[in-house]
């Protein structure tokens, strides 16, 4: 699963990359090098603004906004259900009724730099632990991870938007870490996977392919980004005493 990930670019390269028309985040994008579920976290979705309604409808436009970690289907009696749901599995999430509608309607992409896994081993004394890793693309480009949104309403009436990463299951070179991966989707699939009109699950399925491997790198990292509090630069720097074992390079 990915549970921890880092986003920290600025707002105009998000707008810019994507090629956005509509900036509907309301805040300030502050960086984020331990995004928890349940946190804010900034997306790309194509939807009409806010103020459209039926009676005048407006064009649908790429947008940048801010969504809840954890998806808390429309049908859900409270939000705690989100942080149950920050992950869907690309082998089922066209068919689980959590997950099905919005696949089908209601897709985004979740830029990232990269997210932890945590690999199990043992220490000295043969105690287990885990060490954290941070991967992410070799190419330092912006890793954008494919997301699903809905939106809930709360029994006092607000409106709160909430999104899922879809997983896969993980390269061979990043498989000794942790056997799944968020599903990476690739530039030239951006327009079609956020296409609201694109409904059909069979074609939306086509679109996501498994990250090529060797396009990812891996390295430990200290665990202090094993408590949420913790929150800067220095947690996705590569940590000198994380080799997960004597013989293993620190980065591959």
């Amino acid at each position: 699963m990915c549970g921890r990930y880092a986003t920290a670019r600025q707002r105009q390269e998000l707008l810019d990359t994507f090629d956005i028309g509509f900036d509907a985040t309301e805040e300030a994008l502050e960086a984020d090098y331990n995004v928890a579920p349940t946190k804010p976290v900034p997306a790309v979705l194509e939807r009409a603004p806010r103020s459209a309604s039926k009676e005048s409808p407006e064009e649908v436009v790429r947008q940048l906004c801010t969504l809840r970690w954890g998806l808390v289907p429309s049908w859900a009696k409270d939000l705690s259900i989100g942080s149950r749901m920050i992950n869907a599995r690309v082998e089922t999430v066209h068919e689980k009724p959590a997950f099905r509608k919005a696949f089908a309607q209601r897709r985004c992409l979740l830029p990232a730099d990269g997210y932890f896994e945590w690999y199990a081993l043992e220490d000295a004394k043969g105690k287990p632990r885990k060490q954290p890793f941070f991967i992410r693309p070799r190419d330092g480009k912006i890793m954008a991870m494919a997301g699903l949104y809905e939106f809930w309403r709360s029994p006092d009436g607000e409106w709160i938007p909430t999104c899922t990463v879809i997983t896969t299951e993980a390269t061979d070179d990043l498989g000794r870490i942790h056997d799944r991966m968020p599903m990476i989707v690739q530039p030239e699939r951006w327009d079609a996977w956020l296409d609201p009109s694109r409904t059909e699950p069979d074609e939306v399925r086509e679109l996501l392919v498994p990250a090529m491997a060797g396009t990812m790198e891996a390295y430990p990292v200290a665990n202090s980004v094993g408590n949420v509090r913790n929150n800067g630069p220095e947690l996705i720097q590569p940590s000198p005493n994380g080799d997960i074992s004597k013989d293993s390079e620190t980065l591959f």
